[in-house]
């Protein structure tokens, strides 16, 4: 009997490598170009100007988390991010002001955030709401999503 999360046992091993192969080659040419706006998104995330942009951005912001920072925190970052959605503004997609660096932490609360404010990700409608640009805010709101999942992953003092 095989154990969860593996597909095969140890002689079959092998035919593992072909299954994540496939699955990674699904999710790059299907799920990422789901719609004309995301094959469009994705294309633009593998140009030479993104790349350059990137570094730049990372440069700039001396790889330190700009949501952590606008909250007195410092923390290393490596992921560039768009303040207001690229699927919400893509004519912002290259503008400087609407990037700087984050942590991987502040990238997924700001991602449920901007899923549940601006309707992105797959299965949601983008919702004709006011961009937030002002990174404070932003910050604040992940914040306080931060401290909201670690209050109810802090079992209660005895």
């Amino acid at each position: 009997m095989v154990q969860w999360p593996a597909h095969y046992c140890q002689q079959h091993k092998s035919l593992e490598v072909k299954l994540e192969q496939r699955d990674r080659s699904f999710y790059n040419h299907v799920t990422r170009n789901r719609t004309v706006s995301k094959r469009e998104q994705y294309q633009f995330y593998k140009t030479r100007l993104w790349r350059s942009l990137r570094l730049s951005i990372l440069a700039r912001d001396l790889h330190l988390c700009q949501y952590c920072k606008a909250m007195g925190v410092i923390t290393v970052g490596n992921t560039v991010d768009h303040v207001v959605p690229f699927e919400v503004k893509t004519e912002w997609k290259d503008k400087e002001d609407n990037l700087l660096t984050c942590c991987p932490d502040c990238h997924k609360f700001k991602t449920r955030w901007e899923q549940s404010y601006y309707g992105t990700g797959q299965g949601n409608a983008i919702r004709d709401v006011e961009p937030v640009t002002d990174v404070k805010r932003v910050a604040s709101i992940i914040f306080g999503m931060k401290s909201a999942k670690n209050d109810f992953d802090t079992p209660p003092q005895s």
